[in-house]
């Protein structure tokens, strides 16, 4: 072969060469485009706040985040209640310009304007635990509440004597957020078609043991026909199940709960609580995190994820189904 030939093969195998390594590196950095870090803001409804739910949910957050490698941060108002201390939180939030925003919303309709400029800063919002009153969030991821507050009404009418009239309470947590007003719904649309039932009045415990506490308190004293508490979260449930306690009025009203926590095991294991609606907030974190993220690279995500709910009694609490969501894995 001669020396042209052979300084022409070696110019096209270099050529050839650096070709394959232009195309490896533009496939790379397209991968790393495609499959880049992606920065997430959580925003729960009590960050500081002792429930139990909220630990558990930011523990899913947490884990999915570590598994799809995406960087979190976690903000919150230090009390459901705090409504405007969001609202500011999340101001902030939009200015930081994360990829995605997936937020825990402390009111119906007082966080759609808040939800309105997130999607128009280009930020993909999901919503998880509570929903707002508007369609602005690519994904909602919850328990479905209406069905829990059926479930609730369904085994308060079971506890109930069939021969006698019973009038029950609902004590409720945070008013004007959408899982409080769905479950309250559920509980009554149940209980409407039971005329031996009677619902009467709602009270608000704001997310306060203390004041769940109080507030079961006076009412029992006020009003010996109440047979039955609903209380529709943990701290409005283990409030009125140490008031009940307190009274010596075990077994002699009925109540039912939400979610889980060691006070609500031992207020079933008392036989104060007879039966609790549990969610599955670990679920709801891990999802939400992992949905949000799909939905930054592109993907589609449902627009509604059932997380689901399951009743829990005394008879079937020792399940081992049942005692890892009695007793989920909270990180310290």
């Amino acid at each position: 072969m001669s020396e042209y030939r052979r300084r022409s093969a070696s110019a096209v195998l270099a050529a050839i060469l650096v070709l394959i390594a232009v195309v490896g590196i533009y496939k790379w950095a397209a991968s790393q485009r495609t499959e880049k870090n992606v920065d997430i803001i959580v925003t729960v409804k009590a960050k500081s706040s002792a429930i139990d739910f909220w630990k558990v949910l930011i523990t899913g957050v947490e884990d999915a985040a570590n598994e799809f490698g995406a960087t979190v941060s976690v903000i919150g108002p230090p009390a459901e209640t705090q409504i405007d201390v969001q609202m500011k939180q999340l101001e902030q939030a939009i200015r930081e310009k994360p990829d995605a925003i997936v937020m825990a919303a402390t009111d119906y309709n007082r966080l759609v304007p808040v939800a309105q400029r997130i999607v128009k800063a280009g930020i993909k919002l999901i919503t998880v635990d509570s929903s707002i009153n508007s369609d602005d969030a690519l994904s909602f991821i919850a328990t479905d509440n209406r069905a829990a507050g059926q479930k609730a009404g369904e085994e308060m009418a079971k506890l109930l004597p069939e021969s006698d009239s019973s009038k029950i309470a609902i004590m409720s947590y945070v008013f004007g957020t959408s899982s409080q007003m769905e479950r309250e719904q559920g509980v009554r649309e149940w209980l409407r078609s039971n005329s031996r039932i009677e619902v009467a009045n709602t009270f608000y415990s704001e997310g306060q043991l203390d004041k769940a506490y109080e507030l079961t308190k006076e009412l029992l004293q006020a009003d010996s026909s109440i047979k039955g508490i609903v209380g529709l979260n943990e701290p409005s449930t283990v409030g009125a199940g140490k008031a009940i306690q307190d009274l010596g009025l075990s077994g002699k009203v009925k109540l039912v709960g939400f979610d889980s926590s060691v006070d609500e095991v031992k207020l079933l294991e008392g036989g104060v609580l007879h039966a609790t609606v549990v969610q599955k907030p670990y679920n709801m974190g891990y999802l939400s995190v992992k949905t949000a993220i799909e939905a930054v690279r592109g993907q589609k995500v449902p627009k509604l994820i059932d997380t689901e709910s399951v009743i829990i009694n005394k008879d079937n609490m020792y399940t081992e189904q049942n005692q890892k969501l009695l007793f989920p894995f909270v990180g310290e």
